[in-house]
This record gives C-alpha cells, structure tokens and sequence, in this order.
C-alpha cells in the first residue's frame, strides 16, 4: 500500500494483519520502506517487543504507545528519515 511506503504526517497509524507468530515477516515488511522516522509495536510479549525494536529500522520506537517522548531526548530517523542522530553527520 502507498500509505504504508511514505513518510506520512498525519495523525496516521497504519494498522495492518500479519499471520500469528510472523515476526521475521512483520520485520521485512515493516523495514521494507525507504524511510525509518518511528513505528510502533502494541503487544503484551515484552520480550517480543524488546526483540523487534532491536531489529526495527527506526529512530524511535514506541511499546504500546504512541508520541510520547520527552523532547530532551535525542531522535533521528533512518534511511531518509529525519536528518540522522544527534552528534551524528
């Protein structure tokens, strides 16, 4: 879907199935765009949510929320995503 390839601002949430169990394809999928700013995982497995975000391709990723953040933090994105980590290039 377009929606989901493009680096949207929104308020917008794309919410889309995967098969019970698929992490590796909800990674590829998820990782399979050209932009990587934030995404976010809803479940009630912490150490799934912990091993997805390791593997996400995204400067922030939030667990069972969505934009909160304290702004003292830092952020960038991946890919074309942002302008890249603090103290980065």
């Amino acid at each position: 879907m377009y929606i989901a390839q493009e680096e949207s601002f929104g308020p917008v949430m794309v919410i889309s199935k995967f098969k019970n169990g698929d992490v590796s394809g909800v990674l590829r999928r998820a990782n399979a765009t050209e932009y990587g700013l934030a995404s976010g995982i809803f479940t009630k497995d912490i150490n799934k949510a912990l091993y997805i975000s390791e593997k996400l391709e995204a400067g922030t990723v939030f667990i069972n929320t969505y934009n909160k953040t304290d702004v003292a933090a830092p952020f960038g994105g991946f890919k074309l995503s942002g302008f890249g980590k603090d103290l980065g290039k």
